[in-house]
């Protein structure tokens, strides 16, 4: 699959080119300052993103790669700084402006050492979609003080119980306003200051790990959540960035981590790094990983959710009978819950679109939003597993088997196996 440069946008809805043009220039804010991000295209659509000039290499082939790519031994790359550990099994390497291009350096790697020696330094977002890189829709005006949609469960469920979000942070003083938050920490997810009207703007995907976790909560009321920032570039990170923070939670006593995040990668090939960081986190008791599938409304595997040990949550559509349009679906996919019109936490103030067809439009925001995606129908899985888990006493993995045994219990022809929030019995048609 060719990469592009300056031709890219060629042949592109406006959307697709809106919502990479804008993570583009938020790993790139000054012609100096920041990452290169390039596009490869398929045939008719983006590929995926990946940084530029750098390329992720298991450890065991390094001395291999270098001597594919023609440079130096690997003590003399590495005292150049070219080389730095990603994790333990997984090496990032850096090319120099007369190397050859990302691509072109992995199908010589592929061509001598076969597929998965190396990969790009995919780019992830939060719960990608269709273009590939973004939630379902943008979030949507409601009525002022509007409650949650699904409500917020009564009693303690989740007591007890560690969730560990990656995300784009939390908002200022979320509980304030939105006391099923209360006791939620994590990292701040910033507004900009007011402009000189004195409104208050809100940047695309801010407020976004506020209102999984808000979702979350409803389902747990009691659960302990931790949301980290580290996506708060555009709603995206790099892998080799990202895994170096997600190793460094292993030590936190995590019950379940929740990935609200998505890539489409290069020959459909699993994330070098996640894989090894999957491999850590099976030596941590009973912990269990739950991602969303994407966006995308394709069969086509998104990662880190494809992965056979996580648990890939899909999005029903707003009836709660059938599979979101939006959503991607397959083998991989373990479960479906709620993904449409979902109502929960955001940030007040003024929103501007920025992607056709709404492109310009301002909506006005006043602490609650309606959004749609994996990104929130993700939560509810993770919800109910906390749930389950203070209520009986068993562990991650525990929980989740019984809460995938009952949605294989319920499964919807056509769809596949469905959760839906307690309360919510799944009617006959």
């Amino acid at each position: 699959m060719p990469e592009q440069t300056d031709d890219w946008k060629t042949g592109l809805d406006q959307r697709a080119v809106d919502e990479v043009e804008h993570v583009i220039r938020a790993f790139r804010p000054l012609p100096d300052e920041g990452i290169d991000i390039r596009v490869a295209r398929s045939e008719d659509d983006v590929d995926y993103l990946h940084a530029d000039g750098q390329i992720l290499v298991r450890d065991e082939y390094l001395g291999q790669v270098l001597e594919i790519l023609e440079l130096p031994t690997e003590q003399e790359t590495r005292d150049a700084g070219r080389i730095r550990r990603v994790i333990a099994g997984v090496a990032l390497l850096t090319l120099e402006g007369s190397q050859p291009a990302v691509s072109d350096a992995l199908d010589a790697i592929d061509q001598r050492l076969g597929r998965g020696i190396a990969t790009p330094d995919h780019v992830l977002t939060v719960a990608s979609g269709n273009p590939p890189v973004c939630p379902a829709t943008e979030p949507q005006e409601v009525y002022y003080e509007i409650e949650p949609h699904p409500s917020v469960s009564q009693g303690d469920g989740g007591a007890g119980v560690l969730i560990y979000m990656d995300d784009t942070g939390l908002l200022k003083d979320a509980a304030a306003n939105h006391p099923w938050l209360a006791g939620v920490k994590g990292d701040l997810d910033p507004l900009p200051p007011v402009d000189s009207s004195g409104a208050q703007p809100i940047p695309p995907y801010t407020g976004h790990g506020t209102f999984v976790a808000g979702v979350a909560r409803c389902m747990a009321p009691a659960a302990d959540i931790i949301v980290t920032n580290v996506f708060s570039t555009a709603g995206s990170e790099l892998e080799s960035k990202w895994i170096q923070r997600l190793e460094a939670a292993l030590t936190r006593g995590v019950d379940i981590f929740h990935l609200t995040i998505a890539a489409h990668s290069r020959h459909d090939f699993p994330l070098l790094a996640f894989r090894e960081w999957l491999n850590h986190l099976h030596e941590h008791g009973g912990a269990v990983c739950v991602v969303a599938a994407g966006n995308n409304g394709s069969r086509r595997p998104s990662w880190p959710a494809a992965f056979s040990d996580v648990i890939a949550v899909g999005a029903l559509g707003g009836d709660w009978r059938g599979r979101a349009n939006f959503s991607n679906f397959g083998s991989w996919v373990d479960v479906y819950a709620p993904g449409r019109d979902l109502i929960n936490a955001y940030a007040t103030g003024t929103y501007t679109c920025h992607v056709y067809p709404y492109a310009n439009k301002v909506r006005e925001f006043y602490g609650m939003a309606k959004w749609s995606g994996t990104s929130f129908s993700t939560p509810i899985v993770t919800g109910l597993i906390a749930s389950r888990m203070s209520r009986t006493g068993e562990t991650a993995r525990q929980a989740a088997a019984a809460v995938l045994a009952e949605a294989r219990a319920q499964s919807i022809p056509g769809v596949g196996p469905v959760l839906l929030p307690a309360g919510y019995p799944l009617q006959p048609r």
